[in-house]
């Protein structure tokens, strides 16, 4: 999966907007080759809301673990949801901080190596392994990102 399959079909889900911040635009250079995914129905970057799913292109200060300086790496981070997270883990988000993990293994679900005791999920360079588990963890972010805008609208 390249980066542009996943950014077009995540796209075509319903109610998404897809932020691609790039020079000129107002963001920071260090977003810049990223993408960030947010339901939102009426087009507008949700008020207090994070994105559901992003895909980082680079290394950041403190979240170096995924080893994203490599030519052509880039990592899938989802907000897949508790039950997503100890199914692909084993274990409760919490606890996955004290597990010795190698975040640079592509093509494997892993706990975000920031977020992970957050729950949030995330894949190097999914391909042939992970690439199904990638989609479907997309797909749980997203409806569980969807569920959450409509509890606090009130929608039925």
């Amino acid at each position: 999966m390249s980066m542009d399959e996943i950014i077009d079909w995540v796209g075509r889900f319903d109610g998404v907007l897809t932020l691609r911040p790039a020079p000129g635009d107002g963001t920071p250079e260090a977003s810049w080759g990223d993408t960030f995914f947010y339901y939102a129905p009426d087009g507008a970057v949700p008020a207090n809301a994070q994105p559901f799913a992003t895909i980082v292109t680079r290394d950041q200060p403190g979240d170096e673990a995924s080893r994203l300086d490599r030519p052509g790496a880039f990592r899938v981070n989802m907000a897949a949801g508790r039950a997503a997270f100890v199914r692909w883990t084993g274990r409760a988000p919490r606890e996955a901080a004290s597990v010795e993990v190698d975040h640079g293994v592509a093509d494997t679900v892993l706990p975000h190596p920031v977020y992970g005791a957050a729950g949030w999920l995330a894949v190097v360079n999914p391909g042939a392994r992970a690439g199904a588990a990638t989609r479907e963890l997309l797909r749980a972010a997203h409806a569980n990102a969807r569920a959450r805008h409509e509890r606090r609208a009130g929608a039925p």
